[in-house]
């Protein structure tokens, strides 16, 4: 007789599934880059995204101006290739002296600082709750539903309004403000994926082997559905970027000295006769980073949508 088989360990076992999970997220990674490669728009607006995000990370080391500290002897000075600019201060300076690209730079930090925190506690409660509503159903789904009911009676920018008026300016009741409405749409996704998902018969077979429901939850339901979260966060984060544009236009936002991009529209707009650079190059940025995300978003829906990969 041949040598009996070694006895499969617990150690085994696990670096067996670590080996099949590692070799799964390479290949996800990889059918993900094909799919970017193929929508040049969605790889464009992915490079611009990333762009914008590594210029917030190193904002410091991009400019050698202060955001918060201005010259007099220097405001309201044109771009450097209009008469009277400025090299130094590429794209003009305020009414108050300040670098408009400098305060760009470090804006776009507290945008997309603002975005992904928002959108951050909106996945965060909205797939909990979505996901223990769907999944159980009964009392617990209609109380949230209900109100999940009466918070989309209200459009988001008025909702934040509203709730930034009352809780006073300032990036921490400016995020409370956003998240307090955002969840709901995280949530009314995974509620309906989860009951879809609840039904079949790979979750019947994880309750005969005795999982928990937690477990069934996390483990077996919530990977077959993170793709569609995934896209609805890319695209919320547009929104958001967007929507804490606005309020700190109307001066609910951050407030000064910090320097965000949509107060910067808002301080130009008394100027815009004869320093129209105060606002233009603000708001361009903005626009560019809205519509960069969106495009992305909508090209990773593309890639991630089960129905593409069977195409």
């Amino acid at each position: 007789m041949g040598a009996p088989n070694a006895a499969i360990t617990p150690q085994s076992h696990a670096s067996r599934r670590w080996a099949v999970r590692i070799r799964l997220l390479r290949g996800s990674l990889s059918y993900f880059w094909h799919g970017l490669v193929r929508r040049p728009m969605a790889l464009l607006g992915g490079i611009v995204v990333l762009v914008y995000i590594l210029a917030a990370i190193f904002a410091p080391h991009i400019t050698v101006h202060d955001p918060i500290k201005g010259d007099l002897h220097k405001r309201l000075l044109p771009p450097a290739w209009q008469d009277g600019g400025d090299p130094a201060h590429l794209l003009g300076t305020d009414s108050l002296g300040y670098d408009i690209l400098t305060r760009m730079i470090f804006g776009t930090r507290v945008s997309l600082l603002v975005g992904f925190l928002s959108v951050g506690i909106f996945v965060a409660v909205g797939t909990a709750l979505g996901a223990l509503a769907g999944y159980y159903g009964g009392l617990l789904d209609n109380v949230i539903s209900r109100v999940t009911d009466l918070l989309l009676a209200f459009p988001l920018l008025i909702f934040a309004i509203a709730v930034v008026a009352f809780l006073g300016p300032g990036l921490t009741n400016l995020m409370v403000a956003l998240s307090l409405k955002g969840w709901v749409g995280f949530f009314r996704l995974v509620r309906g994926e989860m009951m879809a998902e609840k039904t079949k018969e790979y979750v019947k077979a994880a309750k005969v082997v005795g999982q928990s429901d937690l477990a069934i939850i996390a483990s077996e339901i919530m990977p077959n559905i993170v793709h569609s979260v995934l896209v609805l966060a890319t695209l919320r984060l547009g929104s958001m970027v967007q929507a804490a544009a606005a309020l700190d236009f109307l001066g609910l936002g951050v407030q000064p000295p910090t320097p965000v991009l949509g107060r910067m529209v808002g301080e130009g707009r008394n100027f815009i006769l004869n320093a129209w650079w105060i606002s233009t190059f603000p708001g361009i940025a903005i626009v560019l980073l809205v519509v960069s995300i969106n495009v992305f978003g909508e090209g990773l829906r593309d890639i991630l949508d089960p129905r593409q990969k069977v195409e």
